[in-house]
């Protein structure tokens, strides 16, 4: 299918840098649904851009590779993730376990939503080689450190202890990300969103009670 059938050209073309994230934007939802489908391995620059009703050689415009595309799609899903997040938190307002609560709820609710994006995010970037991989470890330790202010300044207002280390923070990253990808990959537990309570307790066991006078 040409790009002339899904993008207006001559008089009625919007301008360059919207046609160019449009079809950005085509290509990404595309390949998340293609990599979900088939797995990154067997996934093609062309099953994308057909997938997307684009040439090949648009992919490529956007594109150097399948592993360029797959890093941008992983930015933009890690990125989604933490913003939804940082709001469901802040939502939470001063109380610390409704900001816990409002940040795990809205971290499963993104998942759920986007389920194609969710298995790039935890499943698909773990074999797509060295550089996504240390990707991945980045995103994760951006996640580890939002976790771990979050705590600190909790445990400065005195309201919920001090996680031991900031690798205590990372352990909850592996474990969410390990069992939000068991659900991807397997259906288990049915609904993402059932994981609440798990990883609830998980992240609260790890935070000591704060001392009392």
């Amino acid at each position: 299918m040409s790009d002339r059938a899904t993008v207006p050209r001559g008089r009625h073309a919007p301008p360059l840098e919207v046609r160019l994230s449009v079809q950005r934007g085509r290509l990404l939802e595309a390949a998340a649904a293609e990599f979900a489908r088939s797995g990154y391995a067997e996934a093609s620059a062309e099953a994308i851009s057909r997938a997307a009703g684009m040439s090949k050689a648009t992919f490529y415009e956007h594109f150097a590779n399948k592993e360029e595309c797959i890093l941008a799609l992983f930015d933009l899903a890690a990125t989604e993730v933490l913003r939804a997040m940082a709001e469901g938190t802040a939502a939470g307002g001063d109380d610390p376990l409704e900001r816990l609560r409002g940040g795990v709820r809205a971290f499963l609710e993104i998942l759920a939503e986007h389920p194609n994006e969710s298995q790039t995010l935890l499943v698909e970037i773990i074999g797509a080689g060295p550089r996504p991989a240390q990707r991945r470890d980045e995103v994760f330790a951006h996640f580890a450190a939002a976790i771990d202010a979050e705590n600190a300044a909790a445990a400065q207002a005195g309201t919920v202890g001090r996680v031991a280390s900031r690798d205590d923070a990372y352990a909850i990253v592996g474990a969410v990300a390990e069992l939000a990808s068991r659900q991807v990959r397997t259906g288990i537990p049915a609904d993402v969103r059932e994981l609440e309570p798990v990883i609830e307790r998980l992240i609260v066991g790890l935070v000591a009670a704060p001392a009392r006078a």
